[in-house]
């Protein structure tokens, strides 16, 4: 009769919508999240689960896309620009031999043109990390 919510804090009724995780609420309504600020994110990405059954020759292209795709979701930006670095490592064995996992720095920017759709853009870099076991996602604080 009763579930759990994913969250683990709230049990609720079948019938009822799940609570939300813990969210800032003002006035009853969900805060909008800041989308204006430059903000700075390192995470790994795991490009094996990403091209998975995908064509040998189609392999780095679609790594590539795949690595817009999730900036674009955890930065909230549609404009996202892949450093050269980030595209030689991604490219470093091939189009068939894409590397396993690969470890990036996502950092939300102003845009200087005036021409631009959007006020803030996105660039994608690549750190070189020597192993990936033991990391978490960090936030660099600002300089």
């Amino acid at each position: 009769f009763f579930k759990r919510h994913r969250c683990g804090s709230h049990p609720s009724l079948l019938l009822s919508p799940p609570p939300t995780c813990p969210v800032v609420f003002i006035m009853g309504k969900r805060a909008p999240k800041d989308k204006t600020s430059t903000r700075s994110r390192v995470v790994t990405v795991n490009l094996r689960k990403k091209i998975r059954k995908i064509a040998f020759k189609k392999r780095a292209p679609r790594a590539i896309r795949e690595i817009k795709r999730y900036a674009a979701v955890q930065m909230g930006t549609e404009d996202v620009r892949i450093d050269t670095s980030l595209n030689k490592h991604v490219w470093s064995k091939g189009i068939r031999y894409v590397p396993g996992r690969v470890r990036i720095k996502m950092d939300r920017q102003r845009a200087e043109d005036d021409e631009a759709g959007e006020k803030m853009y996105t660039l994608v870099s690549h750190v070189p990390v020597d192993s990936f076991k033991n990391l978490v996602h960090d936030v660099p604080e600002a300089n």
